[in-house]
Formats: structure tokens, C-alpha cells, sequence
């Protein structure tokens, strides 16, 4: 079974930046798909970033290109997000997310998620 663990979360205010990390067991990044979503207060799952399996190419959202970067550190079978120049529209809830496909950007194709951390941004 693939268990993952975040951390990260916090209240900052607009322009400041914030680092997620996601610590996956059971599992090896050779084996799943990394992806992390978010979810606002009355709003669905947005996607927000991901690799793909088969080339390790990176898929962004969006409304976070350019801002957010997703990386990885193998060794520590550890994902994570960077996330620069947030703005309020990016509060909500981060889920740390993997996929046993090739490459997905629908929470649909997760199958196994983190807790969630709450990242809250003032203006």
C-alpha cells in the first residue's frame, strides 16, 4: 500500500513563497505518478502539477505556470512544490496525489492520496 505524507502548509501573505514536500512509502517514483491538486472551500479538485512516467516531463496548470515548480528527490522518495509569488486565489487545500498511470491530470486517476495541508495566502 502507498502511504504519503505532507507537510508544508502555512498563512503568508501575497508575494511571499512556500515549499511542500511529500514523503511517499510503499512505493518507489519508478512505480507511480506524482501529481499535487488543490481544492478551495466550495470549489472541485483543481489540478495543479505533475510528471509523466514515461519521459519525466512536467505538466502545470495554468493559473500556476511560471509560479509553482514540482520537483523530486529520488533518493528520499520525496516530491515536491515550490511555490513563488502567491497570490490569494491560491488558497485552498494541497493534496499531494499518485497515479499507477503513465501520466494523469485528473484526481480521478489518483488512487492514493496525502492528508492534505492548508496553504492560506492574505492579501
Amino acid at each position: 500500500q502507498v502511504q504519503l505524507l505532507e507537510s508544508g502548509g502555512g498563512l503568508v501573505q501575497a508575494g511571499d513563497s512556500l515549499r511542500l514536500s511529500c514523503t511517499v512509502s510503499g512505493r518507489t517514483f519508478r512505480s507511480v505518478v506524482m501529481g499535487w491538486f488543490r481544492q478551495a472551500p466550495g470549489k472541485g479538485r483543481e489540478f495543479v502539477a505533475t510528471f509523466s512516467r514515461s519521459d519525466g516531463n512536467t505538466y502545470y496548470a495554468d493559473s500556476v505556470k511560471g509560479r509553482f515548480t514540482i520537483s523530486r528527490d529520488n533518493a528520499k522518495n520525496t516530491v515536491y512544490l515550490q511555490m513563488n509569488s502567491l497570490k490569494p486565489e491560491d488558497t485552498a487545500v494541497y493534496y499531494c496525489a499518485a497515479s499507477l498511470l503513465p501520466v494523469a491530470v485528473d484526481w480521478r486517476d489518483y488512487v492514493y492520496w496525502g492528508q492534505g495541508t492548508q496553504v492560506t495566502v492574505s492579501s
